[in-house]
């Protein structure tokens, strides 16, 4: 007698909950494809960028919805990762069509880089519908988010922290609660102040190097071994040195946190002069219009002979 074809077992879900993205971009994408390969249910995600919503759904089985209200019918716990305070005030305290809709029992987990009063301020929103929030503040790359091993700032009420730490330590390499909403953002922001200063003085210190005639890769390795070594001389020399300026982590943002700190310390009558520098070379960066390079760019305004660095030439005097 034939033997009866067994029928392969669909793997177990780690959890039963649905969930859903908001913002789809390079982070979002990748933390939405993670999850899925880990069998997670994926329902619904939104993004501004239509196509780039349609694309991932179809991909990872999920519906591309077109109105924020949506994403939270469909999904019990939320990620959003959209690019800026404004951004999140637009997804959920807008009038007409937002997250908060019918939005009790629901759990967002906001992962961008806020200001710790938007924070606050949608947390508190949620609050009032019965819904619960999570900042997961990012220090991480978009290779980190695809395989999981993101690093994670997280702030929220220590028993909604602990409702959902399996899903944050599948997404995470590293996770530490910081403590309530808010608190996360004020760490991030002094993260990445610390990051961008890096990296702009970094740029500054090639950039001379190579205007005294220096081997640039002789220079990156005395940095290395001197007082001068940075997680960012790693990560960002042999790009600024290449002008290979791919985004991972925009010179825009990088603006924009830099600005998070600067009102941070502004509240607190703290004064930050290497911050304010770096965010107007940053600034310096968006008003040339190479925002969109990614922040080892700011090389650009320190090599000599580069986009924002050139010998201005005078205007010849007509005879």
């Amino acid at each position: 007698m034939a033997k009866k074809a067994v029928k392969k077992k669909s793997p177990r879900r780690p959890s039963p909950k649905k969930i859903g993205f908001v913002g789809v971009g390079r982070m979002g994408a990748n933390m939405a494809r993670h999850l899925n390969d880990l069998n997670y249910n994926i329902t619904a995600v939104f993004d501004v960028d239509r196509v780039a919503a349609k694309e991932l759904a179809e991909e990872i089985g999920a519906t591309a919805c077109t109105k924020l209200a949506d994403v939270t019918k469909a999904a019990d716990i939320i990620f959003t990762v959209v690019t800026n305070d404004a951004a999140m005030k637009r997804i959920f305290l807008r009038k007409k069509d937002s997250l908060l809709t019918a939005a009790a029992g629901k759990t967002f987990i906001n992962c961008a880089t806020l200001s710790p009063d938007i924070q606050k301020t949608i947390s508190t929103a949620a609050k009032r519908r019965k819904a619960h929030c999570i900042e997961a503040c990012m220090a991480s790359s978009i290779s980190h988010a695809r395989t999981g091993q993101l690093y994670l700032m997280v702030g929220a009420d220590d028993a909604i922290f602990k409702r959902n730490k399996k899903l944050l330590e599948n997404l995470s390499v590293n996770l530490r609660h910081i403590g309530k909403v808010g608190k996360a953002a004020e760490v991030k922001a002094l993260v990445n102040m610390v990051m961008n200063v890096n990296t702009a003085g970094l740029a500054e210190g090639l950039g001379l190097a190579k205007a005294l005639g220096h081997d640039l890769n002789m220079i990156c390795e005395i940095f290395s071994q001197t007082g001068a070594n940075s997680r960012v001389l790693e990560t960002d020399s042999e790009d600024m040195i290449d002008r290979d300026h791919e985004c991972w982590f925009s010179a825009e943002h990088a603006a924009k946190d830099s600005g998070i700190a600067g009102s941070l310390a502004k509240s607190k009558k703290i004064n930050l002069p290497l911050n304010a520098a770096t965010k107007s070379q940053y600034d310096r960066m968006i008003e040339l219009g190479i925002g969109d390079l990614d922040k080892s760019g700011v090389a650009e305004l320190t090599f000599p002979g580069r986009t924002g660095n050139k010998k201005k030439t005078r205007a010849r005097k007509k005879r």
